[in-house]
């Protein structure tokens, strides 16, 4: 799993957990008694005594555990001085937040006001916890530096020593949810002791959020915002960029295409696939030709494009049949994909009518398709009423009980008869097991999927294991009935796939997996949003509010969760950007426009 000698010496010869906490509490210590008493002798702490016990001492007391917290942050990793300092900053900053301008308040009969004159009274003591936060991070650091250093100068001093066992080698295909989840498990299983060479592969270096997805489709947030390098994702897993081409499941081997003239050849002794889902368009005359998807960033990114340049056409267009064509905008597909589909493009066309004075805002139409009576089939059925009547009352058409049938670039055919003429058509109706496993052994399920037993184990394949939605994963408690293809479960569902792996590894039986759903929200748009948890349902402003809460705590990496909030704060003062980023068609007919390509 490593990358460098360095990391391989930590994750074979560093401290254990346990020895991390000791060395933090250590390094919190030292360095609490050597503010501690630079801020006695600046009289920081005159008249903060308590009893018998001088303030300098009390503060070197709240420096060990201080420092022991420090430990399980950036201890787990070989981070450089620079991130352990800085953590031992961030650490020093949260402590004078939670005690000076909070618990000491408290204790003095008075509520916390987190003013700024409150903390301009306690900015000495700001200085300090910093200082120390500081200090702690760097002792810390090269504490643990040279606890290594010595574990692997008495390895090497040790004659009798017996030479490195080659380690297991796991691949993992997909740079999903679940492939990224199973690289990170794996990367914290090596701290304890279990030494595995992991290598994870995946035709793009990101893990995209998907659930975010619908909003760069609209425009409300930039694409690069709601995915994380996979590199940075996973830092100690060895990544490889490419297309797997072929899976040799005698040979245990993988080759993949990494863009040289030749394929990169890969063995395994234990194979985990988390190649995800790519839409299915049901040998639909005309659909996968003339319809657009929503499963990648260029889709999202080409679609917004589209939709504006629609815009931008029909604000001249003089032929009334062609300008409503080109205002029309079709939706197949009445989950949680179409419903947030249909709803954000309404908000980007009625968030940007005010630059295009040719279009009258009771011009755009808004239809979505799906064959069932009412929408959502994931919610409650009340919920799934609400969500109709909302988007209903918003102008938004829904054709229900029947099914997309036929797309041309000029119209699409329901199955009973009706012709909707549009030029955009968004196809959300249907997915399946990506075709990378059509060519394996062993048994399958709806769609194609892997067909696996319920810690993960390929059926009918030896050393094969598969998560996420290109697997058939049976619920035992719900009588054997398959997991439903969720973020939620897939990323829970990779650290299982981890465990399982290291403890056959182990030679121990592992273990099945059982999960329950927490809760699942849709977006409605126009600050709206509809969802349940563990059974508990909520609707309107205070879901909306519920659903960007916890899929912004959800999107991995602050510095991306930062992004995001930011382009919220600005969706919420500024009209979105209308900037159109893909070239001009080349004639003056749209349907050159439109690829509809699937990804």
């Amino acid at each position: 799993m490593t990358l460098s000698d360095h990391e391989s010496a930590f994750a074979d010869s560093g401290p254990r957990r346990i020895e991390l906490v000791l060395l933090g509490a250590a390094a919190g210590l030292v360095s609490g008694l050597l503010v501690g008493a630079l801020m006695a002798s600046q009289t920081m702490f005159a008249g903060q005594a308590m009893g018998m016990v001088p303030g300098w001492a009390l503060f070197a007391l709240y420096a060990m555990p201080t420092g022991a917290l420090l430990a399980l942050v950036v201890g787990h990793r070989p981070h450089g001085v620079a991130v352990a300092a800085s953590g031992g900053l961030l650490l020093g900053l949260l402590g004078w937040l939670a005690w000076y301008l909070t618990l000491d308040p408290l204790l003095r009969g008075h509520a916390p006001t987190w003013s700024a004159a409150a903390a301009g009274e306690t900015y000495r003591e700001l200085v300090g916890d910093l200082l120390h936060g500081t200090l702690a991070g760097v002792l810390f650091h090269s504490l643990v530096q040279g606890r290594v250093a010595l574990r692997a100068g008495s390895g090497r001093a040790t004659p009798a020593a017996a030479p490195p066992q080659p380690r297991p080698r796991v691949v993992i295909v997909g740079g999903g949810f679940g492939g990224v989840s199973t690289a990170q498990r794996f990367e914290r299983l090596a701290l304890r002791g279990h030494r595995v060479d992991v290598t994870l592969v995946s035709d793009s270096n990101f893990l995209l959020f998907t659930p975010m997805l619908a909003e760069v489709a609209s425009g409300a947030l930039e694409a690069q915002h709601i995915s994380a390098p996979v590199r940075a994702a996973a830092t100690h897993t060895r990544f490889r960029r490419g297309v797997v081409e072929e899976i040799d499941t005698e040979r245990r081997v993988v080759r993949v295409a990494t863009g040289s003239a030749e394929l990169e050849t890969m063995a395994y002794d234990h194979l985990v696939l988390a190649v995800g889902a790519v839409p299915h368009f049901l040998d639909l005359p005309g659909i996968a030709e003339h319809s657009f998807t929503l499963k990648s960033l260029a889709d999202a990114s080409g679609l917004r494009d589209h939709v504006l340049a629609l815009l931008e056409r029909a604000d001249l267009e003089p032929d009334a049949e062609e300008r409503s064509r080109q205002l029309t905008f079709v939706v197949a597909g009445g989950g949680f994909a179409g419903t947030e589909t249909v709803a954000e493009l309404f908000d980007l066309v009625h968030g940007v009518l005010h630059y295009f004075p040719g279009i009258h805002p009771d011009e755009p139409r808004f239809v979505l398709i799906h064959s069932r009576s009412t929408i959502l089939p994931e919610l409650s059925e009340e919920l799934g009423r609400y969500a109709l009547a909302k988007l209903r009352a918003r102008g938004i058409e829904f054709r229900l009980g029947v099914r997309a049938a036929e797309a041309t670039a000029q119209d699409v055919r329901l199955s009973d008869g009706e012709r909707i003429a549009t030029r955009t058509f968004v196809w959300t109706a249907g997915n399946r097991p990506s075709p990378l496993l059509a060519a394996l052994p062993g048994e399958r399920g709806r769609g194609g999927s892997l067909v696996v037993d319920a810690a993960f184990r390929a059926v009918g394949i030896d050393r094969v294991w598969a998560i996420g939605d290109c697997a058939q994963i049976p619920d035992l408690d719900d009588d054997g009935a398959p997991f439903p293809p969720t973020a939620q479960h897939a990323l829970r569902e990779g650290k299982v796939a981890a465990d399982n792996i290291a403890a056959v590894l182990k030679g121990r039986k592992p273990k099945a997996f059982r999960f329950r759903t927490i809760g699942i929200f849709v977006a409605l748009g126009h600050r709206t949003a509809a969802g349940e948890i563990r059974g508990r349902r909520f609707s309107g402003l205070a879901a909306w509010l519920m659903w960007r809460g916890i899929y912004l705590a959800k999107l991995p990496g602050i510095e991306k969760r930062v992004r995001v909030l930011f382009d919220w704060t600005l969706d919420l003062a500024f009209p979105r950007d209308i900037v159109v980023t893909a070239p001009p068609p080349h004639s003056p007919s749209l349907s050159g426009a439109q690829t509809g390509e699937a990804s």
